[in-house]
């Protein structure tokens, strides 16, 4: 045995070697931020910037957007502009965010998550041009794509062209689902009439929305995006090498957007806990009534794709069933390509209907309204409902689709 561990030793050491270099030779994915450092900020040069920033717009060394534009030679950093959760993050989910001086730069924050969600002439006074750089989560109800569109409104309005700075669609390129935003439901968590899942980095969406009229009529903006280098559509955020900063409060995790398509459209029914307040936000679906093991078997039994069910006990120490202990089950993703994403929180309701027909997730009617915002139409809830079968709303979550990738595609900045 020693002999042959001898003989091999050579070839052992050479694929580890290989192995080894390839994750040290440099980050997969560069951003449009490390592209326009690349550039020496040519398109900013002898501008005044306005930025639309929070934590996640770094580089791959962890430096803020901010403090790179900051300092970059030949460009004026005049303002910043912060989405919900604000510039540096400090906010929780739908708390209003106040304008402030920033601290670091001592520049004026305005913000966009508070009296005003679009920039105003006054907050765009003196800029010459305005940079987002902010990273998505690849879902619609993800308000900071609601927030670029109302940015590049204002930019229109007021004649200020618009860069964005690429980053990763942390679903990949490919995958696409839910129904378009039906008329009526428009609002901050479904403003544009694109899909649950849109499949878009942010500067390829920034150019559907302007390409495909979507900012007001006919209004466009001057736009251009530092696409990045190194991204292919089939990558999700963990191939990329990139750090992850997390996006909001309970998104901690370059994996968390896979699980927040998964269960958050069911948690803003605030009749189940989605492991908000607890360790595993979006991965978990729970109730103080579930029987975890009857649950976790029942959803096994379907043999859904890419997924495993585990039961699961915990208290949550805020949100939904604060303080109380709940059962239900823990998603697990062990082939995400493949699975139902939006999809599975369905399926979860499908079976808690089928053994506890008398209890009603849809009980709290204050949240319905919401429920069919984040769905862009009341028509899955109502069909649902009915029947309480998956197979009975597959057709409306999925029709719009082949037509939706076509006039994507026009946009498409990457293979």
């Amino acid at each position: 045995m020693n002999y042959l561990i001898k003989k091999i030793r050579p070839l052992i050491v050479f694929i580890m070697t290989i192995a080894v270099t390839a994750v040290l030779s440099g980050q997969t994915v560069e951003t449009g931020i490390e592209q326009l450092v690349k550039s020496d900020f040519g398109i900013l040069k002898g501008k005044r910037v306005g930025l639309v920033t929070n934590p996640t717009g770094v580089d791959h060394n962890l430096r803020s957007t901010i403090d790179i534009l900051f300092n970059a030679p030949g460009v004026k950093l005049v303002a910043l502009y912060g989405p919900e959760h604000g510039v540096r993050g400090e906010f929780t989910a739908g708390a209003l965010v106040q304008g402030e001086t920033d601290p670091a730069t001592g520049l004026p924050v305005y913000s966009l998550y508070g009296k005003t969600r679009k920039p105003t002439p006054e907050m765009l006074q003196g800029i010459d041009v305005l940079v987002y750089d902010i990273q998505d989560i690849g879902s619609r109800s993800y308000t900071f794509i609601s927030t670029l569109g109302l940015v590049m409104l204002a930019a229109a309005e007021n004649n200020i062209p618009v860069v964005v700075l690429d980053r990763p669609n942390p679903l990949g390129g490919i995958r696409m689902e839910g129904a378009l935003t039906r008329p009526g439901f428009i609002s901050f968590v479904s403003q544009f009439e694109i899909p649950y899942i849109h499949g878009l980095t942010v500067g390829e969406l920034a150019m559907f929305l302007n390409g495909e009229q979507m900012l007001q009529g006919i209004l466009k903006c001057q736009l251009e995006v530092v696409k990045m280098k190194g991204w292919t559509r089939d990558m999700y955020f963990n191939e990329t090498l990139l750090p992850w900063v997390p996006s909001s409060p309970q998104v901690p995790s370059g994996e968390t957007p896979l699980f927040y398509a998964a269960t958050g459209i069911a948690g803003e029914l605030h009749t189940i806990n989605e492991g908000v307040g607890y360790t595993l936000p979006f991965q978990l679906f729970a109730t103080d009534w579930i029987n975890a093991d009857l649950l976790a078997g029942n959803l096994n039994n379907l043999k859904l794709p890419g997924i495993i069910f585990r039961p699961i006990h915990y208290t949550p120490r805020y949100g939904t069933y604060k303080d109380k202990l709940v059962h239900g089950v823990q998603v697990h993703m062990i082939d995400p390509e493949n699975a139902p994403l939006t999809l599975i929180q369905f399926y979860i309701m499908q079976e808690i209907h089928r053994l506890w027909p008398e209890k009603d997730l849809f009980a709290d009617a204050s949240r319905l309204q919401m429920f069919d915002k984040v769905c862009g139409t009341d028509s899955v809830r109502l069909l649902f409902k009915k029947s309480y079968l998956v197979n009975d709303i597959s057709g409306i979550w999925s029709r719009d689709i082949p037509a939706y990738r076509t006039r994507a595609s026009k946009y498409f900045l990457y293979d």
